[in-house]
């Protein structure tokens, strides 16, 4: 594989923490919701950090399926993750459960459902969750 970009970011704290970027375009502080023990405290977390990653890159491998077929996605297109965490059924750990809603106005539904499911080959965050856990996909 040719890399064409690398980034670091490095966490420090934990889910209590902080993290950011080496580039510091990124800085961010952490906190643990409540449902997973915590206080609840202003910041985000790695499930939010994830389901914003996911959508964003989701939307870049819309734009690459769709500029393939010729098709051009409205500036509107967007892509919700929905990212949960919890006990793994092995009980050896945690894992993940992710569903992505996918809108595109102004695209014919067969058309929808053939750049979404290029998309879901494309983008590398399906390629990494793709043995690993089932992303539900829906096209609203």
């Amino acid at each position: 594989m040719s890399i064409l970009y690398t980034t670091k970011a490095t966490a420090t704290g934990g889910r209590d923490g902080t993290a950011s970027s080496e580039d510091g375009r990124l800085k961010v502080t952490l906190s643990t919701p409540k449902e997973l023990g915590g206080n609840g405290a202003e910041g985000t977390n790695p499930e939010q950090l994830f389901a914003a990653g996911y959508s964003a890159c989701f939307i870049g491998a819309m734009k690459f399926v769709a500029a393939q077929k010729k098709v051009k996605l409205a500036d509107d297109t967007s892509v919700t993750a929905t990212v949960g965490i919890g006990p793994r059924d092995d009980g050896k750990g945690f894992g993940l459960d992710v569903a992505l809603a996918v809108s595109l106005p102004g695209i014919e539904a067969a058309t929808a459902r053939e750049i979404v499911d290029g998309a879901h080959i494309v983008c590398p965050y399906s390629e990494a969750t793709r043995s690993n856990l089932k992303v539900r996909i829906s096209i609203n």
